[in-house]
């Protein structure tokens, strides 16, 4: 190649998205990263080469062509690399949707706006997650009520239950353990709080639309919506576009509509985002001053007396492994994550917000518990109760030698 192909004119590159993730696998014998985009952007199943991952690995919004060229040069092992070559990998990415681009951008737009019209959200992960059809989706939670023994029903009632969100065929011992107590519920009213895995910079995001699932439309209570929009307008994000895709809830949902009467209860779905990025600093105190009345409206809803509210929030635990960013297998991490999650449940179920806290920032959370700041809302919500653990449990994806923990934990009316 001629010294004039070699010439690249210096501009910034966009950054690679941010609300990509990225997974390695095996495949046929070669390492690949899979991306998965919940925008539905990039095209499924789609995965790269590891050496093309360590280039997008570059690209923070500060890197020019100059670097990108150079880069490339010294993974080829010197050979000389033409302006030609980065612009068709730069119009490559760009055209699968990978970066932050004005391309991008606008494709992104019209689905959050697209989204925002509706008054009802789809289902998101029917027909993948769980069955289409109502009749096997019934079965199918059926199944799993049934999987572990059945309990005597609890005298007291039940004010608040933590379940997982991991896939229902994972954790179907945790969500039996759970959802069994709530066979002769009356709750009329569900406080959903949800894990925000795209939200970030904000404390919470929350949606007045009524839910739809192949069992049939569950309402929002768009009066408290409204009343908790209106109290925490300053730690909420400006849209609701979070829950289009957000599992968290919607798996929640699923065992809602089958335990309780059709047309009985309304939901209140609250995702909360990740504490590290929205707090300007990590403690319980900053938490309680930016998201106080947010808070307040919430434990309102337990002694207001319309009716019989229901906490739960839909979380997991600790992600270890190298699909989480760990350089180590998650079987060299499992007993130092599990007696982490374990102090963390421990301060749980003694309504004990301190303890919890600093158990978080001891560890500088060091295994990415995801459902941290749902459990650090609600335990600034429920009023004095009995809470107890029913399961916990480690599931390991052998394949990215991986893993994730789970529990499910019941919070009783004290006696």
């Amino acid at each position: 190649m001629g010294e004039e192909g070699c010439v690249v004119v210096e501009e910034k590159i966009p950054s690679v998205r941010r609300d990509l993730e990225f997974f390695p696998v095996q495949h046929q014998g070669k390492q690949m990263i899979l991306i998965r985009d919940h925008l539905g952007l990039v095209q499924e199943g789609k995965a790269i080469e590891f050496p093309l991952y360590q280039l997008m690995a570059l690209l923070d919004g500060t890197t020019s062509t100059r670097d990108l060229q150079m880069a490339l040069m010294r993974q080829q092992g010197g050979l000389l690399v033409g302006s030609d070559e980065i612009r068709r990998l730069l119009d490559q990415l760009d055209a699968s949707f990978l970066l932050d681009s004005e391309r991008f951008r606008r494709a992104k737009n019209q689905i959050v706006e697209g989204f925002a019209s509706l008054k009802i959200r789809p289902c998101s992960h029917c027909g993948r997650g769980y069955p289409l059809d109502p009749a096997e989706l019934r079965k199918r939670l059926d199944d799993i009520l049934g999987s572990t023994a059945a309990g005597s029903q609890p005298d007291e009632k039940i004010l608040a239950l933590v379940s997982p969100h991991i896939d229902l065929s994972v954790g179907f011992k945790a969500y039996s353990r759970a959802y069994q107590l709530l066979r002769n519920s009356r709750a009329s009213k569900v406080v959903i709080l949800g894990v925000g895995h795209q939200v970030a910079g904000e404390l919470f995001s929350i949606t007045d639309k009524d839910f739809d699932t192949p069992l049939g439309i569950v309402k929002s209570d768009k009066g408290l919506v409204k009343e908790l929009k209106d109290a925490g307008e300053d730690v909420l994000a400006p849209n609701d576009f979070a829950h289009r895709s957000e599992h968290s809830v919607e798996f929640q949902v699923l065992f809602l509509q089958h335990l309780l009467k059709k047309d009985a209860f309304t939901i209140v779905p609250v995702i909360c985002g990740s504490l590290l990025s929205a707090l300007p600093e990590y403690s319980r105190d900053a938490y309680r001053r930016k998201a106080g009345p947010f808070l307040e409206v919430l434990k309102a809803t337990m002694r207001d007396g319309r009716g019989e509210t229901l906490f739960i929030a839909g979380v997991d635990l600790s992600h270890i492994g190298p699909k989480f960013g760990h350089d180590m297998p998650a079987r060299h991490l499992q007993r130092q994550s599990e007696a982490h999650d374990k102090n963390l449940l421990k301060a749980l179920t003694a309504l004990d917000g301190d303890r919890y806290w600093e158990e978080s920032r001891k560890v500088k959370d060091q295994y990415n518990v995801c459902g941290f700041s749902a459990m650090a809302c609600l335990l600034e919500v429920i009023p004095p109760c009995n809470g107890e653990v029913l399961h916990y449990e480690t599931w390991h994806e052998e394949a990215t030698k991986s893993a994730v923990s789970f529990a499910s934990v019941a919070f009783r009316e004290r006696a």
